[in-house]
């Protein structure tokens, strides 16, 4: 397993983050509940597993479930082997508003301790924001409490999670926030338009929803009436992989790791089988110049309706 630079934060990540929400609570297509998951011990063997296997970036967060407490068990006998990223509970109210500044810095600060107690850990290598919108990073006593938490060494980085391309590039242009979790894949290709400026800046991209929530792999097929469009266009994929040993989730990561100004691609990894077929698939061999401009010349011609929260709340991904 290789690893990149998380832009200038001075810290080493693998190639591929090992995404901590399938194993936490019922998350994706298919997992309805406990049942449909691994149990907590097998979840901290599979931890294990990814940690001899090369991969040092797990990402987890405070509305995970209970992610981050299994992670807390799985390393605190190996916390030197491990860079780990957890989220800040959501500080909007049901409405959609921040509380007063003068609440804020308590739940930031209460949320981080919770991490820690629970990942048992004195500090955690990158503390990020859930779900930044404009509203949250445009609050200058929410940045000025993530980096006081910096300084004193409770976090060694701070970080944002966005949705939206104008999120992702609000966040630059504000300044102090070390790296960026975005979604990225070859059907929505629009947060490419600030990988370049991003490491300009010297911040660290790690890209999510590679997968499409598992739409690009075999389950992309027999959706929603809704996605046949989408249906459709995850078929015209195979051109690329017809003859080569590449199935669709192979071409979808390898894709996203051809990008060099991407640090790290989140992965949901929740099985072994999982874990073995993304170290095959991340081994430092990506898409040559032919085949990588092949798949971004197949971006969806609407991006704007690759929208997973919408179909999810619409009963589309069954």
């Amino acid at each position: 397993m290789q690893k990149r630079a998380l832009g200038k934060t001075g810290i080493s990540i693998s190639e591929i983050a090992f995404g901590g929400v399938e194993i936490g609570m019922p998350y994706g297509i298919g997992v309805h509940s406990s049942e449909d998951m691994l149990s907590e011990k097998e979840a901290v063997k599979l931890l294990h597993q990814a940690v001899d296997a090369g991969i040092n970036f797990f990402d987890t967060a405070r509305m995970y479930g209970n992610s981050e407490n299994i992670m807390g068990k799985a390393f605190n006998d190996r916390r030197d082997k491990v860079v780990l990223a957890t989220k800040c509970r959501h500080l909007l109210d049901g409405d959609g508003n921040l509380p007063p500044d003068s609440e804020l810095r308590g739940m930031i600060e209460k949320s981080l301790q919770e991490s820690l107690d629970a990942l048992q850990t004195d500090h955690v290598d990158i503390f990020m924001l859930h779900q930044a919108n404009l509203q949250i990073l445009e609050n200058e006593t929410i940045a000025a409490v993530f980096n006081e938490l910096k300084n004193q060494g409770i976090c060694r980085a701070t970080g944002v999670s966005t949705y939206a391309i104008e999120e992702t590039e609000k966040a630059m242009d504000k300044g102090g926030w070390d790296m960026i979790q975005l979604p990225f894949n070859m059907m929505d290709q629009r947060q490419g338009a600030l990988f370049q400026k991003a490491y300009q800046r010297g911040v660290g991209i790690v890209v999510r929803s590679v997968l499409l929530k598992g739409l690009l792999s075999d389950r992309g097929k027999s959706l929603h009436p809704a996605l046949k469009e989408v249906e459709n266009h995850i078929a015209r994929y195979d051109d690329i992989t017809l003859g080569t040993d590449m199935n669709l989730p192979a071409l979808a990561t390898k894709f996203a790791l051809s990008f060099p100004e991407i640090s790290a691609v989140l992965v949901g990894i929740d099985r072994k089988e999982y874990l073995e077929e993304t170290l095959k698939t991340a081994n430092g061999d990506y898409l040559d110049l032919v085949t990588f401009n092949k798949a971004k010349e197949l971006a969806y011609p609407d991006p704007a309706f690759i929208n997973l929260p919408y179909w999810d709340k619409m009963n589309w991904l069954r």
